[in-house]
């Protein structure tokens, strides 16, 4: 039986510390990514991957200590290993920073300066969640229909627009049905969100007018 020096027990616990408090710290933000996730693209296999960096960083930090040969042996072995997930959010890149450097923190155990900066982090990202902070919408959505060139219809949509719209702007005309209609795209902004329901069924009884199309913009979801 091989003997544990008071030396070993003191460097398992200093280790255990770190690594536990690497866990709480990754998994936090975890959860905050979680809470402010905004999109189509969330992946529970890229939030358990946020909890599991801290913890491998905290690692990586203590086994390489004080020793620059060791780093710079570990920074030679990254640099062989090739990452291919393309991540689409650049706020996802953020959150993964997020948790390395929970991580790095941990491993040096500087544990108070990263439970700040993880509290600081998080309360940052919620905050930003729930506010429109940079969002910059012009317009509510894109407004399509096919009209015949020469007639009234044209016309009558114009007034529906301008009973359910603060503005509509025409994007784009072009010929369709070999000549005979007009496509229309036009940038609308409504008075209100019971407007978008009512401009469409009074598109719809405008004779002539086909091919009604409403599609919503919303700056918080992917494309």
């Amino acid at each position: 039986m091989i003997p544990v020096s008071a030396a070993t027990v003191a460097d398992l616990r200093t280790a255990a510390a770190s690594l536990l408090a690497a866990f709480a710290m990754s998994h936090l933000i975890a959860i905050v990514y979680v809470w402010s996730h905004r999109g189509l693209s969330y992946s529970q296999t890229f939030v358990q991957t946020l909890v599991m960096s801290g913890v491998v960083t905290a690692m990586m930090m203590l086994a390489i200590g004080n020793n620059i040969v060791w780093g710079i042996g570990v920074v030679g072995a990254l640099a062989l290993v090739r990452f291919r997930t393309n991540l689409r959010d650049p706020r996802d890149m953020v959150f993964v920073f997020a948790s390395l450097v929970g991580g790095i923190a941990a491993g040096t155990r500087a544990y108070a300066l990263g439970a700040l900066g993880t509290l600081m982090f998080c309360a940052i990202a919620l905050y930003l969640a729930h506010v429109p902070f940079g969002a910059q919408k012009s317009f509510d959505g894109l407004l399509r229909f096919t009209a015949p060139w020469d007639g009234p219809a044209s016309h009558a949509a114009a007034e529906s627009m301008r009973r359910h719209c603060r503005l509509f702007v025409l994007a784009t005309v072009r010929e369709a049905g070999q000549g005979e209609v007009s496509e229309h795209v036009y940038h609308v902004r409504f008075r209100n969100d019971d407007s978008r329901q009512a401009l469409v069924q009074e598109l719809a009884r405008v004779q002539g007018l086909t091919g009604i199309a409403l599609m919503l913009e919303d700056t918080r979801l992917e494309a």
